[in-house]
């Protein structure tokens, strides 16, 4: 069992339902899936950046990517409806715990001045958005291999109904906020 799982159904649990005075363990707020998305905007102009960043989200999350298409046509960016520009992968159970161990262990502190993340990058139902600059703070990437730095977003969505209780939740897990 990963060690951030365990720690949460042990330790958590019974520090939230203390806290926000929770009748049962369901209502205790959880960590739905993490979606890290990452978008290739010259991917219009040159198909092998795509395959390139697809690469690299395999070697950080350890599984295939999705290839995510334009919405609609922007003649200013050169896109077309359908085209490919990005890739994202959904990470659920064991590999979703064993990701959020090795972001908060190992990647964040390898971010250059990192003071700690935002507090206002909640959506207001009690999800978490980070922004990173680069991909090549994650330890599987070889730093000869990389064709172009790119920055990815990553979503932690949870089962909290409030920002206050999705915060304190992250907060136990170990996330690294800003004081």
């Amino acid at each position: 069992m990963n060690r951030l799982k365990e720690k949460y159904s042990n330790e958590i649990v019974p520090s939230l339902i203390k806290e926000h005075n929770y009748s049962t363990i369901m209502e205790v707020p959880k960590i739905e899936k993490i979606v890290i998305n990452m978008g290739v905007g010259e991917a219009a102009l040159n198909s092998k950046m795509l395959d390139a960043a697809i690469h690299d989200m395999e070697m950080i999350t350890g599984k295939k990517p999705i290839i995510t298409k334009a919405k609609k046509s922007i003649s200013n960016f050169k896109v077309r409806q359908g085209q490919a520009i990005g890739c994202k992968s959904t990470l659920r159970g064991e590999t979703m715990y064993n990701f959020l161990d090795k972001l908060i262990s190992i990647v964040l502190p390898r971010v250059r001045d990192f003071r700690g993340l935002s507090l206002k990058a909640f959506d207001g139902r009690g999800n978490y958005s980070i922004g990173l600059t680069e991909q090549l703070i994650f330890p599987e990437i070889v730093y000869d291999d990389v064709v172009k730095v790119r920055g990815m977003d990553i979503v932690i969505v949870t089962t909290a109904k409030t920002n206050e209780e999705a915060l304190s939740l992250l907060k136990e897990i170990g996330i690294p906020f800003r004081k």
